[in-house]
């Protein structure tokens, strides 16, 4: 597989020196690279199969519906596609065998976004947002054009996933036109008669950074593993050593995701698309437009958004842009149906191991534990304006990281396991204490003690408070998890009662139900909302 990721550097160079006039060369050259790829380094036979079903599906599904549900046909199809190889893949137990599921999940969000790009093309632009207008469709792509967005083979088995747009203006070269006004003397530099800036440093920067990450998780990998946290040396150790050792198992992981990305991306740089426009201060190339990864961001997270929104971040963008906000009736907010649906999503689009839902799962609950720390405990070590620190915020920032490093070691743990006993066995060798803590949380921001933290908040006449709330309520769920779920349950029981009231202003006979009846008719609701 590392080898592929290195051999994208040499023919990504190749790619960039096909002529810009002749981008049906570049089409068919990627066509080729990734076929070889598939069966001439992996002999992926039903990978081909796999890849041509869901592209031809998706491309039929966008030509021949019409009407407004054609982007969740292709979502159904795509995602039950998706589903049977998740499945295939949990009962053949191989997971040292390369397969092609990678390939798919990333094929899955190109190919679900292009569905809606082309749906917004056939809209009137004044029902559009700017990211709707920039992202639309209005012609539908050649089939090489097509072809070449699928197979794209510096992308092709571990991402980064784009939008079609960015792969035509690419290969149109119109991504590298300079924003009007620009001094020409300050334009990158290109070479001969290629419009493509000078891409090789930022994509060999990237290269080694991969190889770098690779290194030390050979080399982490050895000392740091799934036996070392199921293993019987495990319980030899203290409480303390275990949670550390837990904390290491997931950066030795998480490493290896590093590498792999900073590879991948550095050869879709070094092909010219991951070019960004030009830095508005210093006037240089930016090469983050496929940016999957922060490992800074995370490595020194101290709360669970920055954990979050700097990890898979194409997963973020396209959680966001084609589920939460699609789901929301145009002119209302976002409410518990979006975090639902994207939840549900997400949850999906990884697969179907115990593990992967019992970190979603708890993960969605440490978000509100998050949020209610940051609205009600954080604004104590702020001026009571809220733009200075008292002397007291490091004292919060250094607890906040180990505390949000602790967390998501513990809370991450399943999702490399993967196995229900595995991953409940080495959550109860650290005594839950996560769990613990956050059920004690949950249970101290619903007793009285929140009132006291507001009216004390209050009294220093704060306004960040009111910011921060107001921020916050508007906040986009990270890798589809809810951001507050007792909020989404909330907003559920309120649509209940809109419904009763509604019905009751048209005349209909309705009794207005007791509490119990009320939450039983929200769990109903939120149980649609999961199917739809």
């Amino acid at each position: 597989m590392i080898f592929s990721f290195l051999l994208s550097y040499p023919l990504a160079g190749v790619l960039k020196r096909i002529p810009d006039s002749k981008p049906y060369q570049k089409n068919l050259f990627v066509v080729f690279v990734s076929l070889f790829y598939l069966v001439g380094l992996f002999d992926l036979w039903t990978g081909i199969r796999t890849i041509l079903i869901s592209s031809v599906g998706a491309y039929a599904i966008a030509a021949y519906v019409e009407g407004p549900f054609m982007p969740w046909i292709g979502f159904v199809f795509l995602m039950g596609h998706m589903s049977i190889s998740h499945i295939y893949r949990q009962f053949a137990n191989s997971p040292d065998q390369v397969d092609v599921t990678g390939a798919q999940m990333v094929l899955v969000m190109k190919l679900t976004a292009f569905c809606w790009n082309v749906q917004d093309g056939r809209l009137p632009e004044k029902d559009l947002v700017d990211f709707q207008k920039e992202r639309a469709i209005k012609k539908l792509p050649s089939l090489l054009n097509y072809a070449g967005y699928v197979f794209f083979f510096p992308a092709l088995l571990a991402g980064p996933s784009f939008d079609y747009i960015d792969y035509q203006r690419w290969i149109e070269t119109t991504m590298f036109d300079p924003p009007p006004g620009t001094d020409p003397s300050k334009l990158p530099k290109t070479r001969k008669k290629r419009r493509i800036p000078q891409s090789s440093t930022p994509a060999i920067i990237k290269a080694v950074i991969g190889l770098v990450w690779i290194f030390l998780f050979l080399q982490f990998a050895k000392w740091y593993n799934i036996d070392t946290v199921l293993g019987d040396e495990f319980m030899k150790y203290g409480f303390f050593r275990r949670i550390w050792l837990l904390q290491m198992f997931g950066f030795s992981t998480r490493l290896k995701y590093y590498g792999v990305w900073s590879l991948t991306e550095g050869a879709c740089i070094l092909s010219g698309l991951g070019y960004n426009g030009l830095d508005p201060k210093t006037q240089k190339p930016l090469w983050n437009r496929l940016q999957n990864v922060n490992p800074w961001g995370i490595e020194t997270a101290q709360n669970s958004r920055a954990y979050l929104e700097n990890w898979n971040m194409n997963t973020n963008n396209w959680l966001r842009n084609y589920m939460y906000l699609r789901v929301t009736p145009k002119g209302k907010k976002p409410g518990f149906r979006a975090s639902l649906a994207t939840f549900t999503t997400s949850a999906f689009w990884h697969g179907f191991y115990p593990g992967y839902y019992l970190s979603f799962i708890l993960a969605a609950f440490i978000q509100t534990v998050a949020k209610n720390v940051r609205r009600h405990v954080r604004p104590f070590f702020m001026s009571p304006d809220g733009k200075k620190p008292t002397p007291y915020k490091r004292y919060y920032d250094i607890m906040s990281y180990f505390v949000t490093q602790a967390i998501f070691s513990f809370t991450t743990a399943p999702f490399v396991v993967l196995s229900l006993p595995g991953s409940l066995l080495v959550w109860s060798r650290v005594y839950f204490f996560v769990i613990i803590g956050i059920a004690a949380s949950m249970g101290f921001f619903a007793s009285p003690a929140k009132v006291w933290l507001i009216k004390t908040l209050n009294k220093r006449n704060h306004p960040m408070l009111q910011r921060t709330i107001s921020q916050e309520t508007i906040s986009q769920p990270l890798l589809g998890l809810p951001s507050d779920p007792a909020q989404d349950l909330d907003e559920a029981m309120n649509e209940v009662r809109e419904e009763f009231e509604a019905r009751r202003r048209k005349g209909l006979d309705v009794n207005m139900p007791t509490g119990n009846q009320l939450k039983d008719m929200a769990a109903t609701k939120l149980q649609m909302g999961k199917a739809s």
